[in-house]
């Protein structure tokens, strides 16, 4: 191999990601090689660098301002109820297909038809009685008048 295929190791090499054969044959090119040995030194060094730089998350006084802005909390709520109401609908609508076929299958015991309509009906209770608790204490949220 020359020059140019050993530089392709070296990032590996410095990774530890080379096979043993590959670890050999590249440190006796290493060896060798003053051209090779001065690029890996460098490569090191680069490498040193990147394991040291760390990002600082922003500090709370710059979200605070980011949140204030009417537009930030609308573009992400809207954004999240989008997301919600589209997640919802395709899996109602999946799940209606899905039991749809399931239940006009002959093949499928009766048993099962009978569990899936159970597990049906305890979700949708589950769900109407979240959705009433949920209602009924936001009607009774002491902290709903504390700006926020």
């Amino acid at each position: 191999m020359t020059c140019p295929d050993y530089k392709g190791l070296m990032m590996g090499y410095l990774d530890d990601e080379l096979d043993e054969h590959q670890k050999k044959k590249f440190t006796e090119h290493l060896d060798q090689c003053p051209d090779c040995q001065n690029e890996l030194a460098e490569f090191n060094e680069l490498k040193k660098l990147a394991d040291e730089a760390a990002l600082t998350e922003p500090q709370d006084e710059l979200w605070q301002h980011y949140w204030k802005n009417i537009y930030n909390r609308f573009e992400r709520t809207l954004g999240w109820i989008c997301l919600s109401v589209a997640a919802i609908i395709l899996l109602i609508y999946g799940g209606f297909k899905l039991i749809g076929e399931i239940i006009q299958d002959p093949t499928v015991d009766v048993v099962l038809k009978v569990g899936l309509v159970a597990l049906i009906v305890g979700l949708a209770v589950l769900f109407v009685s979240v959705l009433r608790e949920r209602l009924y204490l936001r009607k009774k949220d002491p902290y709903k008048d504390i700006r926020r």
